[in-house]
């Protein structure tokens, strides 16, 4: 069984930002290959999914859903809010270093307990409309409201004092190389190269907007991605080996076990 995506904008457009569609109770898995998504609640109960991590919906609340991450609602009641749909495309058209440094920022937290609403509501409603307009600046008005939005939420949100941290530009590009290539790599130099930098430099970045060396969030990244591959598809050992780059079963098999302390079939039996 293949992972379900999903494809909720248009391919002439590189932002998207809409009310979330009332109606909606329960999904299935799925993932979003082009995008990431920014979900905001002002309304609804119930638990949102991403991964293996499932959060209550306690509204105000922000989701801040990564492209090609696994997940699925249940709500139990209308949802109001709105949605951010947003392609690579569009950060790589923008010249402005704050909001790819927000917007990395923000990525860190899959969920956020927002405190003011009355500002936010209106800043996502006046994006909805922006977003739909052309013009010359229309580009730069957009980008302005996202970054006031953005500066909002992280402003007005509480986040865990231990999950703080400083993404930069630099770090976003090696997010992008590990999650957008057809294999992962298990080299921090792998990364280095493709970047024209130093393993050094690489690894002082990462751990600067992380905390944990290049060389464990790239093998964190390859836990979670064998994790989801066991809970959302019937992908066998090899197969999951071969797309994580490991030269066979028993080495994958070894890896997982020692990183999670149960063998690959024990997590999905689980």
């Amino acid at each position: 069984m293949d992972i379900r995506t999903k494809n909720k904008i248009e391919s002439s457009l590189e932002i998207k930002v809409e009310p979330f569609r009332s109606g909606i109770r329960k999904t299935n898995p799925h993932k979003h290959h082009k995008y990431m998504e920014i979900v905001y609640l002002s309304q609804g109960e119930g638990a949102h999914t991403i991964d293996y991590d499932t959060y209550q919906i306690d509204q105000p609340i922000l989701f801040f859903i990564q492209k090609d991450q696994m997940h699925h609602w249940d709500l139990q009641s209308d949802p109001k809010g709105y949605v951010i749909i947003m392609k690579k495309g569009f950060l790589d058209n923008s010249k402005d270093k704050q909001l790819i440094d927000l917007i990395g920022e923000l990525s860190h937290y899959p969920s956020l307990s927002v405190k003011e609403t009355s500002t936010i509501n209106q800043l996502f409603d006046l994006l909805s409309k922006e977003v739909k307009l052309s013009g010359k600046y229309q580009h730069d008005i957009v980008e302005g409201l996202l970054k006031t939005l953005f500066s909002k939420l992280l402003n007005h949100s509480s986040p865990k004092a231990e999950n703080q941290s400083t993404y930069n530009a630099t770090f976003i590009q090696f997010k992008e190389l590990l999650e957008g290539g057809d294999q992962v790599i298990n080299s921090v130099n792998h990364y280095a190269e493709l970047m024209h930098t130093t393993p050094q430099n690489l690894n002082s970045i990462v751990k600067n907007a992380t905390g944990i060396s290049a060389s464990v969030f790239i093998g964190e990244y390859i836990i979670k991605e064998a994790k989801r591959m066991l809970l959302y598809t019937n992908m066998t050992a090899s197969e999951i080996a071969f797309h994580l780059n490991f030269k066979d079963s028993s080495h994958f098999t070894r890896y997982f076990k020692r990183k999670v302390e149960v063998t690959p079939v024990q997590f999905r039996n689980s």
